[in-house]
């Protein structure tokens, strides 16, 4: 068995929706909810990322027919943001709405430093018109305070994670130690903000800092969740669910994890001695 294949079957569901699916049930019966993302990125076939659309929405579909809990998150790469701004709002369009048919909700996963701000811009105008979108922001850009006052502003559901992009200095806070004091602030004004929000960490000391605040500021357990990657800290995963906090799993799944994964490892060293630590955790 190659490296990255047994990667694969630590940290991603598989290759099928039918195998997704198994994982979802599992992480459902510990009492952890889901969101399924179809591994792709950077497409600039409009037909490919038509199709892929489409694959979302038959996904969508299946939650709702197969009775599970999960909700979607996709890339804009995926869905033609590198050909058009207008062509890909028109074909996630199509996915919110699915979504919103069966009360379900859709996560637009942020991406590389570039497409910060075409990203946003995106979800503001989808935020006008369906009220079950939401989005990523990164710790470690220098810009995401300014842009959580203005989610917070306007009631939008941010996931907070540190970001596992390299970045340039002039964009992006280089030094770990900052980079968590920066999380945690964004955390806090996330907390305070009154929208539930949730806080993408395996970092134990991000993990109590958030518990700690919630109990200081008399913020209960049901107005934020914590959200973890599938096969990464799965003891922890089952404590806190455990101990009653709101906690949901990304799933990453389909034919496009050799590049994820390649790409992940490469870009970043930071992004290999994680993969590591957690590679034979239970």
């Amino acid at each position: 068995m190659g490296l990255f294949t047994f990667l694969a079957k630590r940290f991603i569901a598989g290759e099928t929706k039918e195998q997704a699916f198994n994982a979802v049930r599992k992480l459902n019966k510990l009492g952890m909810r889901t969101t399924l993302d179809i591994l792709g990125e950077n497409v600039t076939s409009l037909e490919m990322a038509r199709n892929l659309a489409d694959s979302y929405i038959d996904l969508i579909d299946s939650v709702e027919r197969e009775k599970v809990t999960a909700n979607v998150s996709l890339k804009l790469t995926q869905m033609g943001l590198d050909v058009s701004d207008d062509y890909c709002y028109e074909n996630v369009s199509r996915i919110i709405e699915a979504a919103r048919a069966h009360g379900n909700f859709v996560r637009i996963d942020m991406e590389g430093s570039k497409y910060t701000e075409r990203t946003l811009r995106l979800v503001y105008r989808w935020a006008e018109k369906y009220d079950n979108v939401g989005t990523v922001i990164q710790a470690m850009l220098r810009r995401s305070e300014a842009d959580i006052v203005e989610l917070n502003g306007r009631g939008i559901k941010v996931r907070l994670c540190k970001g596992a992009y390299k970045e340039p200095a002039v964009v992006a806070i280089q030094r770990k130690e900052d980079v968590n004091a920066n999380y945690i602030k964004l955390m806090k004004l996330l907390l305070d903000s009154g929208v539930f929000h949730s806080i993408a960490t395996h970092d134990n000391a991000m993990i109590t800092a958030t518990r700690e605040y919630a109990l200081l500021k008399g913020i209960p357990k049901t107005n934020y969740e914590f959200q973890m990657l599938y096969g990464i800290n799965r003891s922890g995963q089952v404590e806190l669910a455990g101990e009653g906090y709101g906690l949901l799993i990304y799933i990453p799944f389909g034919t496009h994890w050799f590049p994820y994964y390649y790409r992940r490892l490469r870009e970043r060293k930071e992004n290999v001695l994680f993969i590591a630590k957690h590679l034979f955790r239970d």
